[in-house]
């Protein structure tokens, strides 16, 4: 008997998708996932750092300090000055911490639903 299949197990061209597209589809829903859940972790990580860190008086002119406090504003743009408060330490955990819960959110939220589809 000869086997003309370059590669065995290997689906050729003219051959239907068989049981193993389903589970290929299904890691790459996984994956994706995976990537979105990821994301919105390091979102709200680097919220919830600057967050901690003008709460702990770190010192704005460190180079690391900049960077996250940055970054912090460019995910939070739409959230500012929601809360106009007296009070810096809760104007800032509240302008930067409602971005932090709704990244969160969202983002476990339609991994959620990616891993039920």
């Amino acid at each position: 008997m000869r086997n003309i299949d370059p590669v065995p197990g290997y689906q050729a061209y003219n051959e239907p998708p068989g049981p193993d597209r389903s589970l290929h589809r299904q890691a790459t829903t996984r994956r994706t996932a995976i990537a979105i859940c990821t994301i919105a972790d390091i979102a709200a990580g680097l919220l919830g750092l600057w967050i901690l860190l003008f709460l702990l008086d770190a010192n704005r002119g460190n180079v690391f300090v900049e960077f996250v406090h940055g970054t912090a504003d460019w995910l939070s743009w739409w959230s500012q000055d929601i809360f106009t408060m007296d009070t810096d330490w809760l104007r800032v955990v509240l302008n930067y911490g409602l971005p932090t819960v709704i990244y969160l959110l969202i983002g476990h939220g339609i991994a959620a639903r990616l891993n039920r589809a």
